[in-house]
């Protein structure tokens, strides 16, 4: 059976150079206002673009779309991020080892933020396969100390201030960036058990000086996630 590849950004600019180098490329319909789905092939292979608007619900149903229409093989969650740990820094990679949601919270019920009640789980895991290759994939592009693995967690909310980072840090302490899609699609896809990934390159510090870095970084971290993103493809073929 033919791979088909799935790729999920939030917004035009972390999709649209993607979009464009698929080749024998379409814009299917889909049933939702604004949700652009483009098909084609990257790196030889069937491959599903789609732009699925900001924050988790349109994350999530995007994902959720994708998975009943095209059956994916692989499920990529790309774009940017604000990077948390000291040792991230702007033009970086993250490679999600895991994600959660840094905004749930019922912790007046006695369950610790992030936690969603009553899932065996509220951490859902990078596909072991998918993160080694993304690896290799990430070092064919970019210096060894450029890249990282590990947790990335997302909320409903850009955070821009150096009080946002302290609370995220001061309950996920081992995360790497914040972002505000990744964790749902990733929960979309543990759910239907769709091998998934999320890649985020590193647009600003989620501090004071998050806004005007994001606003200068955007399009020149893309790029490099995008090449990366490719010769992913390549090696899934392999």
């Amino acid at each position: 059976m033919e791979r088909h590849i799935a790729i999920i950004g939030a917004m035009d600019e972390e999709v649209e150079a993607l979009s464009q180098s698929l080749t024998s490329a379409a814009l299917d319909s889909s049933p939702f206002q604004d949700l652009p789905v483009f098909t084609g092939y990257l790196a030889d292979q069937k491959a599903v673009v789609v732009r699925c608007g900001i924050g988790k619900v349109h994350a999530a149903l995007a994902a959720q779309y994708i998975i009943d229409r095209y059956n994916p093989s692989f499920l990529i969650n790309s774009g940017v991020a604000g990077g948390l740990s000291p040792q991230v820094r702007i033009g970086d990679l993250v490679l999600g080892t895991s994600s959660i949601q840094h905004d749930f919270d019922v912790r007046n019920f006695g369950y610790a933020k992030g936690v969603i009640p009553r899932l065996a789980t509220s951490t859902f895991t990078a596909d072991p396969h998918l993160l080694e290759l993304a690896h290799r994939a990430a070092k064919e592009v970019l210096a060894p100390e450029k890249i990282h693995r590990g947790l990335i967690v997302s909320g409903d909310q850009f955070v821009s201030s150096l009080e946002q980072r302290q609370e995220i840090t001061a309950h996920f302490p081992e995360a790497l960036c914040v972002e505000m899609e990744g964790a749902a699609i990733a929960q979309v896809a543990s759910v239907n058990s769709v091998p998934h990934l999320i890649l985020r390159a590193i647009s600003d510090q989620a501090d004071n000086t998050a806004p005007r870095d994001f606003d200068e970084y955007l399009l020149e971290v893309i790029p490099l996630l995008n090449k990366v993103i490719h010769r992913l493809a390549a090696l899934l073929k392999d």
